[in-house]
């Protein structure tokens, strides 16, 4: 901008320059050329004064020469008379320059142009002659001639000291228009300045500048105006990065995976759901056609169709990934922007590996159910109508029908009892008795309850207690619960003679409650899924043993209700060992 400011005071300075300069030479002009008139006048005049004092005195032969020189005195001016043919008759002499040869040569030549009555020539000394002459007549004829001459050396100096003043008193308004130039441009060049300074900030993209006001005139509405139009920007530029921040965190956190591919098949942009699904790398897919990168035929293909109909499919997909298979629902749109013109594809992967997994563990459970109801069921009617068809008066019979009975309908009221309990158990309104108790006491129970079956296994129990009280925060009947389950396990799971081994320690904040037999064991793919519902390791001896496949699902809800953990460890023929980890303060949240 400063360019433009020196731009803007050397056009004025140029202006005003030739405005000076050119009102400089009118009035120099204009003086010189009055002072000229003016002394031509005064020439015009003498010379008629002399010649018509000449001819009343009776003709050039009869003045005196004294008389010639007081006119040539009184007018400073020099006075020479000649007759007809040029010759000077007299000479006032009182101009010295040129000489009375040269001064007669001029004389000669002025005569013979005819229709001329002055001439100006210039001296040997630089100064400007100016003759004036006028004939004298006598009795109607010429009788000579009678020449002013005279320098112009006044008129030269009055011109000069015109041209000073002229010189000085323009050259000091120069001066002045120049400073109050500076001062005008300066003043009104620097808001432009520093509204052009903040437009090239905004073009850069820095919302934050702003511009000086300081006028109510065009400069300040401008100003005015940059400032309003950049707190705009301001406003919408936060407002759109507010947002692209929501999209963003919205795109990147949203629990699906997501693809876009542009109209020409080039992938544009994929959020961290899918580079975690797919175990992705975002720089090895940016900018890469889709069928380059993308492994997966399945999905290709789906690509390929959307870009072929142009129009929205849904499709679920079964997706090897990690060596094993995923389930995914596939939601794929074309993106069509305005005026119909085609933008690219979007993709959206939703897992429901998990909701697959839950509804095969629904159907599962039907099914589990069914069948864990079912063999009592037949068992209570079959004996039941063969009671019916006569064998009620067989008396040994009938007992032992009785007895068959009996058990399955007390296996199935202790299947019904821990189907509730595990609907109890895995409602949010299920509630713990919070109290402190000696966990100790807790497992002796435990030992006293399933002892007897122990005994009649032949298996022996031994409890490593640490010989002191540990005290912990919990539900007391629950927690029972637990060990009374994996103590009745491992006791079912143990070969007669084996041994069942319990054993508790503690830390600073946890207690930790081993439960370790001498059992069959458990193939590693099992442990998995050794808590889901009716699952069994060996359904036969499970069965047999009045078990209803919901104890470990019913220990593992109760631990993680009480916030803590529950490790195993198996080998096959060796047995099984069971770790629970509880807190000895109940977490609050």
């Amino acid at each position: 901008m400063t360019k433009f400011r020196s731009r803007l005071l050397f056009a004025l300075i140029t202006l005003i320059s030739a405005v000076l300069i050119g009102l400089g030479l009118l009035l120099g002009q204009l003086f010189k050329s009055y002072y000229l008139n003016a002394f031509d006048q005064r020439l015009i005049k003498e010379i008629e004064i002399v010649s018509s004092f000449v001819e009343e005195e009776g003709g050039i032969r009869s003045f005196k020469n004294e008389t010639i020189d007081n006119f040539s005195r009184m007018l400073d001016a020099r006075v020479t008379v000649v007759d007809i043919s040029g010759a000077i008759i007299y000479d006032s002499g009182k101009l010295k320059e040129p000489s009375y040869e040269e001064h007669q040569n001029n004389i000669n030549d002025m005569i013979k142009k005819k229709g001329k009555n002055h001439y100006l020539i210039e001296d040997i000394t630089g100064d400007d002659l100016h003759y004036y002459w006028k004939p004298v007549f006598q009795a109607g004829k010429i009788e000579g001639y009678i020449f002013l001459s005279s320098k112009m050396t006044e008129i030269n100096n009055a011109y000069k000291q015109i041209w000073w003043l002229l010189t000085i008193s323009l050259g000091f308004s120069f001066v002045v228009i120049l400073l109050l130039g500076s001062r005008i441009t300066a003043r009104y060049t620097k808001p432009i300045e520093s509204a052009t300074n903040a437009a090239i900030e905004l073009a850069k993209g820095n919302y934050r500048a702003r511009t000086y006001e300081d006028h109510i005139d065009e400069t300040g509405m401008l100003s005015a105006s940059i400032n309003v139009l950049a707190r705009n920007l301001q406003d919408m530029r936060k407002s759109q990065e507010m947002h692209q921040d929501r999209l963003a965190a919205l795109i990147e956190n949203m629990g699906s995976g997501l693809i876009l591919i542009d109209s020409k098949g080039y992938i544009n942009m994929v959020n961290r759901a899918y580079k975690e699904i797919f175990i992705s790398n975002s720089d090895e897919f940016i900018n890469k056609l889709y069928y380059e990168v993308i492994q997966h035929r399945e999905i290709s293909s789906l690509i390929e169709e959307i870009f072929m109909t142009e129009e929205k499919i849904k499709k679920q997909m079964i997706i090897p990934l990690r060596s094993r298979k995923r389930y995914f629902e596939v939601y794929g749109a074309p993106i069509i922007g305005t005026n119909d013109v085609w933008k690219g594809v979007l993709l959206v992967f939703h897992d429901i590996s998990d909701l697959k997994k839950l509804e095969q563990m629904r159907k599962d459970f039907v099914a589990n159910v069914s069948h864990e109801l079912k063999t009592p069921i037949t068992s209570i009617k079959g004996f039941s109508e063969t009671l019916l068809d006569g064998a009620m008066e067989d008396k040994q019979a009938l007992e032992a029908f009785i007895k068959i009975i009996l058990q399955e309908s007390d296996r199935l009221q202790s299947l019904i009892h821990d189907l509730l309990d595990l609907s109890k158990i895995e409602q949010h309104s299920f509630s713990l008795n919070i109290q402190t108790f000696n966990i100790t006491d807790t497992l002796d129970a435990v030992i006293a309850i399933v002892n007897q079956k122990a005994v009649e296994k032949e298996i022996q129990i031994t409890f490593d207690q640490g010989h002191k009280p540990m005290h912990i925060e919990g539900d007391a009947n629950r927690l029972k619960q637990i060990f009374i389950n994996l103590v009745s396990n491992a006791i079912s799971y143990t070969p007669n003679g084996g041994s069942v081994s319990l054993s508790l320690s503690e830390t600073e904040k946890n207690i930790f409650v081993e439960v370790k037999d001498t059992g069959i064991g458990i193939e590693k793919e099992e442990i998995n899924r050794i808590f889901e519902r009716f699952y069994r390791v060996d359904k036969a001896r499970s069965r047999n043993s009045g078990g209803t496949g919901l104890g470990l699902a019913i220990v593992k809800h109760i631990v993680e209700a009480h916030k803590g953990k529950i490790h195993v460890v198996s080998e096959v023929g060796k047995g099984t060992r069971f770790l629970v980890e509880l807190n000895k303060k109940f977490p609050i949240s």
